[in-house]
């Protein structure tokens, strides 16, 4: 469905920002339909431009600030980065808001008890306990990359889901870049749940033996 909401970014604020990765434009915005604050880290200038390479990525602090690896999202977050610095132009767009696909923080983290205990996927844990599997919006990031200039995206995901997301709300989504980390015995069941119960394009699992 398209994007109901045609107005701009209003509250935005923007400055250089030096990090291990080197240098990137942060662009933080509090997003008019979701309230919340999010950041856009711009790597050269993508105005105007074709097939700029885009990472959306949703928030996860266990994954991204901690380390947790029951799950990829801080590896693809860092592997993204690297891609966009390599590439020369890119942007990477980080949703909060989004931590367990947006049930919560506290909400995921019941839902790791289910798992652990259990033996429950990470789609049937939420389940459970009487949650939706996914409530994510992706408006904010097409708002901020009209805000950008962003012409056509190729984007850094191996969800169709999210393809459709962006396109649903106006951007040109040129292709799609596979972002695969690598399978050990603490993601394993987790990546299988997004390959099998999600519709994740993982093909590197299939070679996967004896993890389970």
């Amino acid at each position: 469905m398209q994007d109901m909401y045609d107005g701009g970014l209003d509250d935005v604020a923007e400055s250089e920002l030096v990090t291990r990765y080197g240098p990137f434009r942060a662009v933080a915005f509090r997003d008019p339909v979701d309230g919340h604050e999010h950041l856009a880290l711009v790597r050269g200038d993508p105005r105007g431009r074709e097939e700029v390479l885009v990472r959306v990525h949703s928030e996860c602090l266990t994954g991204d600030l901690f380390g947790a690896l029951r799950c990829e999202c801080g590896a693809q977050l860092r592997s993204a980065l690297d891609a966009i610095v390599e590439e020369g132009c890119g942007v990477l767009v980080y949703l909060r808001g989004h931590e367990g696909r947006g049930i919560g923080l506290v909400a995921k983290i019941r839902t790791h008890v289910l798992q652990d205990e259990q033996g429950l996927d990470t789609v049937d844990s939420a389940t459970a306990l009487g949650l939706p599997v996914d409530v994510r919006d992706f408006g904010p990031a097409a708002r901020v990359l009209r805000h950008l200039g962003v012409a056509s995206v190729r984007l850094l995901s191996n969800s169709a889901d999210k393809v459709r997301g962006l396109t649903g709300h106006g951007v040109a989504v040129t292709g799609r870049v596979p972002l695969l980390e690598p399978v050990d015995e603490h993601n394993v069941r987790y990546l299988t749940a997004k390959r099998d119960r999600l519709g994740h394009d993982l093909p590197h699992l299939d070679s996967v033996r004896g993890l389970r």
